[in-house]
């Protein structure tokens, strides 16, 4: 195995340190709570010449997204970060990044969206860029926002994929508390994650090509959308692939659906991020009472696995999906929707209930999970209908 260093730090730091590892050409970042500390400590990285990156200060986060754009198109490898109003404000430029197919990499910490003003967790902000056309891989641990920061350089950088690619953690739940980690050696990294040779860069004067040119009425736009979602469809494959390597030199293993006690499970929970060491703590407690309980926690959310959720839930007689983020006007959240899309062709009828939980930072408190394996015992019993959309702990 290669050399591991166990370290005791914070999810923000630990993604500088794998960027630091992955070697970038470029980085332009706009600082935001609570991504700050990420980019402060590799723009450190940065002045002391332990990473040989252009680092670009720039004045807003639209300006960090079109920066990292053209420094993309131009053939170098890019990466950046941001959070919550900063992506929002980054919107016009993620489907840019997209539809040139730009494998830029950027990391979000979960924060949620104004008004009011919040500065803590949910996920309103990655949720409402979830149709951008970047690859989305979410981290429960600070170890898991190190080891999918590595994944998803590889990922949106090969060939078959050449699509962005975010990699989220949770705001302050992740990014600012203490948690161990084991990282990789820098040769393993550099190894792992290879040379980057771009594919048709702006700056090969030997080899002219054009980015971003206007395709209007009659012209191919229709196809580069559907160029587009052949590409994110052949990114599942490539994303189990790259995952399966990572895990092959790390130790670790990476699922797009990661379980937790299904294999004899009458209830399980539907979660995303942080919040599935919570469910995973009270499913054990619910055992002892009687409750076979499960989780599963959806990794990989773009592409979304939809055959390997239906798999995981097949024969449940009640599912919770929990979302850490609303979708107002719909029959429930954006996670919720998904999972019950990918519900739809099985033959027999699995009854989903859909709580909305933790909002701009809300405690999600072991008594809140205990509730839904509660309610879902009395579903899977008869005692109660699943039907409805529910808020779990607000007042």
């Amino acid at each position: 195995m290669p050399e591991h260093k166990t370290l005791a730090t914070t999810g923000n730091l630990v993604v500088a340190e794998a960027m630091r590892q992955c070697a970038p050409d470029v980085v332009a970042a706009y600082p935001i709570t609570p991504q700050t500390t990420m980019v402060e400590e590799f723009a450190k990285f940065v002045a002391q010449g332990r990473v040989h990156t252009e680092y670009v200060t720039v004045e807003s986060e639209h300006s960090a997204m079109s920066a990292c754009i053209g420094a993309s198109a131009a053939g170098a490898r890019v990466m950046t970060a941001t959070s919550a109003q900063g992506l929002a404000l980054m919107w016009e430029e993620l489907y840019i990044a997209s539809g040139m197919r730009l494998p830029i990499v950027m990391a979000n910490a979960n924060r949620a969206l104004s008004a009011p003003i919040n500065i803590h967790c949910d996920h309103s902000d990655i949720m409402g860029a979830r149709d951008a056309g970047w690859i989305i891989l979410f981290a429960e641990t600070a170890q898991e926002a190190y080891d999918n920061t590595l994944i998803s350089l590889k990922v949106a950088e090969d060939s078959e994929v050449l699509l962005p690619a975010m990699t989220c953690l949770d705001g302050f739940i992740t990014t600012h508390s203490i948690d161990r980690v084991d990282l990789l050696d820098d040769e393993t990294v550099k190894g792992f994650v290879g040379q980057y040779e771009p594919d048709s860069p702006l700056l090969d004067d030997e080899n002219p090509v054009s980015h971003g040119n206007f395709a209007g009425l009659g012209g191919p736009y229709f196809e580069f959308k559907r160029s587009q979602r052949n590409a994110i469809d052949r990114s599942k494959a490539v994303v189990e692939r790259v995952g399966a390597e990572f895990a092959e030199i790390s130790g670790r293993p990476f699922g797009l659906v990661e379980t937790d006690m299904m294999d004899d499970a009458d209830v399980a929970i539907v979660v995303i991020g942080s919040s599935a060491g919570n469910a995973r703590y009270v499913a054990k407690q619910m055992r002892t009472e009687g409750i076979k309980a499960g989780v599963v926690k959806v990794r990989c959310f773009r592409p979304f696995p939809a055959r390997e959720i239906a798999e995981a839930l097949k024969g449940m007689k009640a599912v919770a999906v929990l979302d850490r983020s609303e979708s107002f006007g719909a029959e429930g959240g954006p996670l919720y929707l998904e999972v019950r899309s990918a519900l739809y062709d099985l033959e027999a009828r699995v009854p989903v209930v859909n709580y909305i939980y933790g909002l701009g930072g809300s405690d999600v408190q072991l008594e809140l999970m205990h509730q839904v394996y509660t309610d879902l015992s009395d579903i899977a019993s008869g005692a109660a209908q699943s039907a409805g959309l529910r808020y779990l702990g607000s007042r």
